[in-house]
């Protein structure tokens, strides 16, 4: 991948991070070269990918219009962004804080830190493709339609996030949560599992050289095929439903104003270090923007397994919220 060795320390020790390179190919104090980094390889002779990882960063999607420009951090800028986004959000009071994030900062991960200014590194401005006529229709018309229809109607106008169904996070492409942004993932003979702390989401990448099913079958994250290009797991995804919320917000899955039936994800998982697994990806939906665009980041190794993200049990919001509104309505 383009963007060279990442950082991926905390704060504190960002710096530090650009000077491991030069470090890893100096010779030992014996005088022999230090013993290069072997990618480990299934029983089945193919990279493993297996473990539990996380993909939480403070990196946004798309740069944000104060950094227009500036595709990188320096290593010191890097540190002080970082370092601010972790204070504000562990400063938050008592009373602000959410209890699963309370949970999340217990944990004590610390965010994936990378010195790109945004995950979108094509195009090169770091912003989604202008949208296409098509696109562009469909965005206003969804939006009159999405002022007209009360939020409180049903629990079907509600977003999924808040139905307990899909945070998005699991795309593809993967887009980490606020919070909660742990994965696991498990390999077998023709098959690559990733399941999802948030929100309880198991994906299956068929690796067996089955082809994608016909257009009449269709998936909230696509149905995935991947194969092996040397140490690199290539995933090709297709047969989304119209519903699919691709940029892991809960606020488009309401009203989504992406044709994501036509939305093609293609993604590559590299292991280039016992802890690191590079990701990046390709998406191109003809129906909604004029080019395809790209992002990278890093997933990072995590210690200890995933929890159960038990949404429904606790989620009384839901029920006040329309139980409110018919009080309202009488």
């Amino acid at each position: 991948m383009a963007s060279g060795i990442r950082c991926l320390r905390t704060a504190a020790a960002l710096t530090a991070c650009f000077a491991l390179s030069a470090l890893a190919q100096t010779p030992s104090p014996l005088g022999s070269p230090a013993k290069p980094w072997v990618v480990p390889r299934t029983t089945d002779g193919v990279p493993d990918l297996q473990g539990s990882w996380t993909d939480d960063t403070y990196t946004p999607l798309e740069r944000p219009a104060e950094l227009a420009g500036k595709e990188y951090f320096t290593p010191e800028e890097a540190a002080a962004f970082f370092k601010s986004r972790d204070e504000r959000l562990r400063g938050q009071s008592k009373t602000d804080i959410h209890y699963d994030d309370a949970i999340w900062q217990a944990e004590n991960y610390g965010k994936i830190e990378n010195r790109r200014t945004s995950l979108i590194v094509e195009p090169r401005d770091g912003k989604l493709p202008p949208l296409t006529p098509e696109g562009q229709a469909r965005f206003a018309h969804q939006k009159a339609t999405q002022r007209a229809t009360p939020e409180t109607i049903s629990a079907q106008s509600r977003s999924l996030g808040e139905r307990c169904i899909s945070w998005g996070n699991v795309g593809p492409p993967m887009m980490p949560p606020t919070y909660a942004a742990n994965m696991q993932i498990l390999q077998t003979r023709g098959l690559v599992v990733i399941r999802h702390e948030l929100m309880h989401d198991t994906r299956l990448i068929y690796t067996d050289g089955r082809p994608h099913p016909g257009p009449d079958v269709r998936w909230m994250a696509g149905h995935s095929v991947g194969h092996w290009e040397g140490a690199t797991l290539v995933v090709d995804t297709t047969n989304f439903t119209e519903r699919t919320n691709f940029r892991g917000s809960p606020l488009n899955t309401r009203q989504d104003i992406f044709a994501t039936e036509h939305l093609h994800v293609v993604e590559r998982f590299t292991r280039v270090a016992p802890d690191t697994i590079d990701y990046s990806f390709t998406v191109e939906d003809p129906h909604t923007w004029t080019t395809p665009w790209s992002g990278e980041m890093a997933i990072r190794r995590t210690d200890g397994e995933i929890f159960e993200y038990a949404c429904h049990e606790g989620n009384y919001g839901l029920a006040n919220i329309l139980r409110a509104a018919r009080a309202a309505d009488r």
